[in-house]
C-alpha cells in the first residue's frame, strides 16, 4: 500500500507515491525529532545569512525567521503533529513552514543547503550542547567525591591488587582515584566538544554551493570556531558522534569500577561501607535482604553504552563518501547512551552522597593479610639489603606467621632476627598500617599530608571551572 496524503518536498523526479512500509522503515522523525531546537536556529541562521548575502529578499528572510520560532513554540508546547510520511525533523519542519507562509517563501529557506549538512550541523549543535550538560554531572559526581575524601580523610583500608590484600592506604586516596579518571572524562569531552566546533553548513549535500553563502557569519552566529575545510568530508563526518560514544563508553565503564567495589564493599562479607536504604532494594522472598540495585543497573548499563559504540563504528566502516542512508543509524545509539550516562551520573552523585562509611571495619582490615609486608622489605634496604634479598627475607617471615598463626606484632625481637641481623628494635615503628601509609609521602602517594595535597588542587579545578 502506498501513501499519497502527503507531497513529498523531493518527490518532482517520482512518478508513484512511497510505499507505506517505505515510510515506516526509513523514517526517523519518531527519533531526530529530539534535534528540532538545532535545526530551527540552524535554520534561522541559514536564513538570516541568505538575506543579508541578497540570495533571498530581507522581507522573505525576515518572514522565515519569525515563522521558525512560531514552530519552535508549537513544538515545545506540544501542539506540532509530526509526520511519518514527512520522514524526518528537518521535512516536517519545513512543511509546517509551507502552510504558515506559504510554499513559495518556505521553499526559498532551503537554497544553497542539504539535508545532509543540514543534519551534520543540528549534530554538531546538539553535541556540543549535550557534552557540555555531561560535563557538569561529572562535576558534580567529582565534587560529592572530593567532599567525601575530605570528610574522610584519615581513615585507612585496605588497598588490593588481583582483589587480594595488598598494601594499607587511606580511603580518601581510593575515593581520589576515581575522581582522577572523572577528570579525564571530562577533559576528553572538552577536547571532544572542541573538535566539534566548526560548521558544516554550506557543504550542500556533497560539492559544496554555487550560491554565494557566508559560512563563516553562520558559523559566528551559532558559536562555531570554524568551518569545514572539505564539503564531501563534513557531510559524511560522523567522527564526533564516535568520539562521544568512545568517551562515553570510557566513562561509563569508569563508573561501573566503581560501582563493582561498591557491591562488593557493602557485603556481608566485606562491611566498609552502608548505601543508603534509598539506593536499595528488596528480596520478594528473602525477608533480610538489601540488594544494591543502583551500583549493580549502572554496571550492567555500561554494556549498553559500549554496545552503542561498536554499534556505530561497524555501521561507518564500509561506507563510501559521501552521505549514505546507513548513516541515519547514528542517532538512536547516540540518544540512548547520552541518556544512559546522564541518568547513571544524577543517580551515582546522590548515591556517593548519602553513602555511610564504616571506619572500624576499614582499620581492622587495613592490617590482615600482612599488609605491611612491604614497608619491612624497605626497612631491610635502607640498612643495606638489595631489595631482592629483603623480599625473600620477609617473604620467609609470612610463611613462618601463617605455619605457627601468628601476626608481625606478634613476633619478638628475637624471632625477627632468626629470618636476619639487620633486623633492630626500630623496625616496630614500621608493622603498623598506619606507619605503612605514613611512609608514602611522595607525590601522588597515599600519605594523609599528599591526600591533602591532591584534594587542595581539586578545589582549585572546582573553583576554576564553577561555570554551571
Amino acid at each position: 500500500m502506498a501513501s499519497e496524503n502527503i507531497k513529498k518536498l523531493w518527490g518532482g523526479r517520482f512518478t508513484a507515491p512511497t510505499d507505506e512500509l517505505v515510510e515506516e522503515f526509513t523514517a526517523s522523525i519518531n527519533f531526530d525529532k529530539r534535534l528540532y531546537a538545532e535545526d530551527i536556529a540552524g535554520s534561522i541562521a541559514h536564513a538570516r545569512m541568505l538575506g543579508r548575502c541578497q540570495i533571498i529578499s530581507q522581507s522573505d528572510a525576515d518572514t522565515l525567521i519569525t515563522a521558525l520560532n512560531q514552530v519552535k513554540v508549537e513544538i515545545e508546547s506540544g501542539d506540532f503533529i509530526f509526520s511519518v510520511a514527512l520522514e524526518d525533523i528537518h521535512m516536517n519542519i519545513e512543511s509546517r513552514l509551507g502552510e504558515i507562509v506559504g510554499p513559495e517563501i518556505a521553499g526559498r529557506l532551503h537554497t544553497g543547503r542539504s539535508r545532509n549538512d543540514q543534519v551534520a550541523l543540528d549534530l554538531r549543535l546538539f553535541l556540543r550542547n549535550q557534552l557540555l550538560q555531561v560535563n557538569s554531572l561529572i562535576y558534580d559526581l567529582i565534587h560529592v567525591l572530593v567532599d567525601q575524601a575530605e570528610s574522610h580523610q584519615k581513615i585507612i583500608m585496605p588497598g588490593f591488587t588481583h582483589l587480594q590484600q595488598a598494601q594499607p592506604i587511606l580511603f580518601s586516596h581510593h575515593l581520589l582515584a576515581y575522581v582522577e579518571m572523572f577528570l579525564r572524562d571530562y577533559e576528553r569531552l572538552s577536547d571532544c566538544r572542541n573538535r566539534l566546533s566548526v560548521s558544516p553548513l554550506g557543504s550542500g549535500a556533497l560539492a559544496g554551493s554555487s550560491f554565494s553563502l557566508d559560512r563563516q557569519m553562520v558559523a559566528d552566529e551559532l558559536g562555531f570556531a570554524g568551518i569545514t575545510a572539505n564539503s564531501l568530508d563534513a557531510v559524511s563526518d560522523r567522527d564526533g558522534v564516535a568520539e562521544a560514544l568512545f568517551d562515553f563508553s570510557l566513562l561509563m565503564v569508569h563508573l561501573s569500577r566503581f560501582c563493582e567495589e561498591l557491591v562488593l564493599w557493602s557485603s556481608v562479607q566485606f562491611n566498609f561501607v552502608t548505601l543508603s536504604d534509598s539506593f536499595c532494594t528488596g528480596s520478594s522472598i528473602m525477608p533480610q535482604k538489601k540488594n544494591p540495585d543502583v551500583p549493580e543497573l549502572i554496571r550492567g548499563k555500561s554494556g549498553r553504552v559500549v554496545g552503542s559504540l561498536v554499534s556505530l563504528l561497524m555501521t561507518l566502516k564500509a561506507l563510501p563518501l559521501a552521505y549514505n542512508k546507513d548513516m541515519q543509524e547514528d542517532k538512536e545509539p547516540l540518544f540512548d547512551a547520552l541518556d544512559t550516562v546522564v541518568g547513571s551520573l544524577r543517580i551515582m552523585t546522590s548515591m556517593i552522597n548519602e553513602i555511610q562509611v564504616n571506619a572500624e571495619v576499614l582499620a581492622e582490615q587495613a592490617g590482615a593479610g600482612f599488609s605491611t609486608a612491604t614497608e619491612i622489605a624497605d626497612y631491610l634496604v635502607r640498612k643495606g639489603l638489595p631489595f631482592r634479598s629483603a623480599h625473600e627475607v620477609v617473604g620467609r617471615v609470612v610463611a613462618f606467621c601463617e605455619l605457627n598463626k601468628l601476626l608481625f606484632t606478634d613476633l619478638t625481637i628475637a624471632q625477627w632476627q632468626q629470618f636476619s641481623l639487620l633486623i633492630k628494635n626500630d623496625l616496630f615503628a614500621f608493622l603498623e598500617p598506619q606507619d605503612s601509609v605514613d611512609a608514602k609521602d611522595l607525590f601522588g602517594g597515599t600519605a594523609h599530608k599528599r591526600v591533602v595535597e591532591q584534594i587542595g588542587l581539586l578545589r582549585l579545578f572546582l573553583e576554576k571551572n564553577k561555570i554551571f
